[in-house]
């Protein structure tokens, strides 16, 4: 599998130095009071998202990170040297949950955000903190504290706009390589979809988005079945779905009707997380080169009206590039109101950035 999706590592936290015990020692200066150091606090551990990382298939090899320890106090009140920061570079996207508790810690989603894992320890005291009237040669000293330790599990969602959902061979791998420059595998049996494909299309200069092939979904997805279950997280970043059929499916075993394959993903959509539901969703009817035209316009209308369909849909041929375009141009249109709607949003808000028109 080219996609390494989900990895498990461990980061430590440097300990702290130890605090230190010394006595002051110079000529003519016989009772010298106490003058131990500090112990450095221990190096932390941060995760930092970066663009140039599309996988996690580096940590298939390197599992165990760890921050270096802080330096011990040292005599004549000098204070030990803090431990170095470990920084973990991570693609952006990455979700980070803690293990031990099952609790999403932090959601890496723009270039450049950091992410505190695991927090060094701190220094340990000198004897020189303990000093007083009825104390004059203190002993007393405290160990450095001890860093962070955290198994994490590293997932990542692929940040795109639009999804592209559907039963294996609905011609997702064909659409995109129709209106985009990505160029996935595409073959005449299922499953020929691996992994993810992002493509951007591009309507104008300044006016994109980005496109994801998601590996075809069956029933049982959610529950692990097929390759689609370990692809569903995806989606969920997404903000618009486009859900492919075959209006004309192939006997290959997970044939079903357009209509059985729209009802089966939508409930794997609904038991995995019913939000997904919640999201745009528009149909797009493919392999009408199969058909005569009249047909395929007939049989999709069927397909729409048993569906009760109420959001947009469009019969296309991907193979063809016919009809692809269009979709493309409603879909830019989609997100053109979703920005200008935003940006009205914030001008009546007052939170409109600096230099930023409403127009």
């Amino acid at each position: 599998m080219k996609l390494v999706d989900e990895a498990e590592i461990t980061v430590t936290a440097g300990n702290g130095g130890n605090g230190c015990v010394g006595f002051r020692r110079e000529k003519f200066i016989p009772l010298g009071g106490p003058d131990g150091g500090d112990g450095g606090d221990g190096g932390s551990v941060w995760l930092e998202a970066s663009e140039n990382l599309n996988t996690l298939v580096d940590f298939r090899h390197q599992k165990q990170f760890r921050a270096q320890r802080g330096e011990n106090g040292m005599g004549q009140q000098r204070y030990g040297k803090g431990g170095e920061d470990a920084v973990i570079v991570v693609p952006v996207g990455t979700e980070v949950i803690n293990v031990a508790t099952d609790e999403v810690i932090g959601d890496m989603t723009r270039h450049g955000d950091r992410l505190l894992v695991a927090k060094g320890g701190k220094g340990g005291l000198g004897n020189m903190h303990f000093k007083s009237s009825t104390n004059r040669a203190p002993r007393q000293f405290t160990p450095g504290e001890e860093g962070e330790e955290r198994l994490l599990r590293l997932e990542l969602k692929l940040l795109a706009d639009v999804g592209l959902l559907g039963f294996p061979n609905a011609g997702k791998s064909t659409l995109i390589r129709a209106v985009s420059a990505a160029t996935p595998k595409v073959a005449d049996y299922p499953f020929t979809t691996l992994y993810p494909n992002l493509g951007v299309v591009s309507v104008e200069p300044g006016r994109s988005f980005v496109i994801a092939d998601i590996p075809g979904l069956i029933e049982g997805a959610a529950d692990g079945a097929g390759l689609g279950s370990l692809f569903l997280r995806h989606v969920q970043r997404t903000r618009l779905l486009l859900h492919l059929v075959d209006i004309a499916p192939m006997e290959t075993g997970v044939e079903a009707e357009p209509a059985e394959q729209v009802r089966a993903i939508e409930a794997e959509l609904r038991k995995y997380d019913p939000a997904m539901l919640d999201k745009p969703r528009w149909l797009v009817l493919n392999k009408a080169d199969l058909m005569f035209e009249d047909e395929a316009r007939a049989k999709a209308e069927e397909i729409v009206a048993g569906l009760g369909w109420e959001q947009p849909w469009f019969l296309v041929s991907a193979i063809g590039r016919e009809g692809t375009w269009p979709v493309m141009l409603e879909v830019q249109a989609f997100f053109d109101r979703l920005r200008a709607d935003a940006l009205e949003e914030a001008a009546a808000a007052g939170t409109l950035p600096a230099g930023r028109d409403a127009d």
